[in-house]
């Protein structure tokens, strides 16, 4: 799960050069050591500024750097696999219309199932070492690469098709000169995901089961209770997401110098109809099989009936409901409590140029700190129970909706304001009937997305804040006890209730947005 928002959902600061968005950083740095000095809260909690300085420059001359290069090193290579794989994968599909019918629904259904939902099954599969870093990692970068490459070698315009034949250009040419420069865009539109995502993802396995890296750092710190190392690895992964943002625009801006028709929403539709249940049911009816033969460790892969019975048992029992209203429940007051927050946020910032010149720059500096590296600071600060979670799943859903509200009021047509002024609309009345309306569009996507995060978000929390119920809660006991079919029924929940989250949140947005499409038509 990541914080970097889609290029059309992304908002980039236009401030001019003074000294505004240093304030809050240094009220806050103030704020700190005031409180640090005055003994407001204890030093293993809140440790002081001097403190954290002091312990990142003795790490700095031990172990900080090999633990970071660690980390890169499993990133680079499990990006490298990931994106190339993801790469011939969607080429795949765009050019063959038979291995699309045949494959891509079974990938697009995989797909459903957050990397966070693989995560305990490839823990068994791979142990905690480097393998299941790579694995993570490969299958986090492989489906958006996949998918925008899909869409943008099909979208390639049918006029340079056209001007292709009527020139004669062989395969190869039309390939090299046509077909890669006009889906260079889209691709990388989906490299800069995969390089957001699998940063993220690798912190989540890094906090949850490793023995080296910078996330392991962080949960080091968190157990001895030295917090100091957990804000410098903090620090760290900041830093490191926005160096890898920075260099995928660098590498857009210097690679790609013509002219791009505008992005579109990446609209992902699988083919339907008898074709696209062959290979999964091929597959079902082999992994059966090879279940009873002895081909498959069923240890490590239950039969499919194995996996049908459990669910059966544990939805008449109420274990598995019980389990996913918890986790439900839990996702939907973090998600209303952390849209609120960051509704409310978006628009006053964005109807106050002065306090967004304040503000803003800061936050959109932390929204590039992988989400999960703030788990062991919250654990210490809030705890482990209900409270912790909900608090963690409030921030997965802040910063979508916040910088889409943000950025649909800032964007909205100025002629508004004057329509207000001639009218001597203001408070209320003005928000409610011009700057709502105007900025529905953008509110109700950064809506779908806070959704979106909002879920994964719950289930990484009952993975580290393991206290309690919850769908992921039960999975992590799973893992630990190779009780598979229970694994397997966990990932497939969890899919089915993300898919169905998505398409609540795209219908929502369509009803809410209707008559603006229909005003553009």
């Amino acid at each position: 799960m990541s914080l970097i928002l889609p290029d059309k959902m992304a908002y980039r600061p236009r401030f001019r050069s003074n000294g505004w968005p240093l304030l809050l950083p240094t009220l806050l740095l103030l704020l700190w050591q005031f409180a640090a000095v005055n003994a407001w809260v204890a030093p293993q909690i809140l440790p002081a500024p001097a403190v954290v300085m002091e312990t990142a420059l003795t790490l700095l001359h031990n172990d900080l750097l090999a633990q970071w290069a660690g980390s890169l090193a499993q990133l680079s290579l499990g990006l490298l696999a990931g994106v190339v794989a993801g790469t011939l994968l969607g080429a795949l599909f765009a050019l063959s219309s038979t291995a699309a019918r045949l494959t891509e629904p079974l990938f697009y259904a995989l797909a459903q199932i957050p990397t966070l939902g693989w995560i305990p099954l490839f823990m068994v599969l791979f142990g905690i070492d480097n393998g299941l870093k790579l694995a993570v990692i490969v299958k986090t970068a492989i489906v958006p690469v996949a998918l925008n490459t899909r869409q943008a070698v099909a979208s390639v315009p049918l006029t340079l098709s056209e001007a292709a034949r009527t020139m004669n250009l062989s395969r190869w040419q039309r390939l090299r000169w046509l077909v890669i420069p006009a889906s260079l865009p889209g691709w990388f539109t989906g490299l800069r995901l995969a390089f957001s995502q699998a940063w993220v993802s690798l912190v989540v396995v890094e906090l949850l089961a490793s023995s080296s890296g910078i996330g392991y750092l962080m949960v080091w710190g968190r157990q001895l209770f030295q917090l100091d190392i957990v804000f410098v690895a903090i620090a760290v992964v900041g830093l490191s997401g926005l160096l890898m943002e920075w260099g995928i625009a660098r590498l857009y801006a210097r690679w790609i110098n013509w002219p791009q028709p505008a992005a579109e929403r990446l609209s992902y539709s699988p083919q339907s109809g008898w074709r696209a249940w062959l290979l999964p049911a091929i597959l079902l009816v082999l992994w059966q099989l090879g279940s009873q033969q002895g081909w498959v460790n069923i240890m490590l892969f239950s039969s499919p009936l194995a996996v049908a019975q459990r669910l059966i048992q544990g939805t008449v029992s109420g274990e598995l409901p019980t389990a996913m209203l918890a986790s439900f429940s839990r996702a939907f007051v973090g998600a209303l409590l952390g849209i609120g927050i960051g509704l409310a946020c978006g628009l006053w910032l964005a109807l106050r140029p002065r306090a967004g010149q304040v503000a803003v720059p800061t936050l959109n500096a932390l929204r590039h700190i992988a989400l999960f590296a703030w788990l062991p600071l919250l654990t210490a600060w809030v705890g482990n129970d209900d409270g912790g979670k909900i608090v963690f799943i409030a921030l997965a859903a802040f910063f979508p909706i916040f910088f889409s509200t943000l950025q649909a009021v800032g964007q909205r047509n100025p002629q508004l304001d004057e329509v207000a002024a001639m009218l001597r609309i203001s408070g209320l009345t003005r928000l409610r009937k011009l700057i709502l309306p105007g900025a529905a569009s953008g509110i109700f996507a950064g809506l779908r997305l806070a959704l979106m995060f909002a879920w994964p978000g719950a289930i990484g929390a009952e993975y580290f804040m393991s206290s309690g119920s919850g769908i992921g809660s039960l999975m992590i006991n799973a893992q630990q006890l190779l009780d598979m079919p229970t694994l397997f029924c966990g990932m497939g929940l969890i899919g089915l209730t993300g898919a169905a989250l998505e398409k609540a949140g795209r219908a929502l947005e369509s009803r809410a947005t209707r008559w603006r499409q229909q005003e553009q038509l």
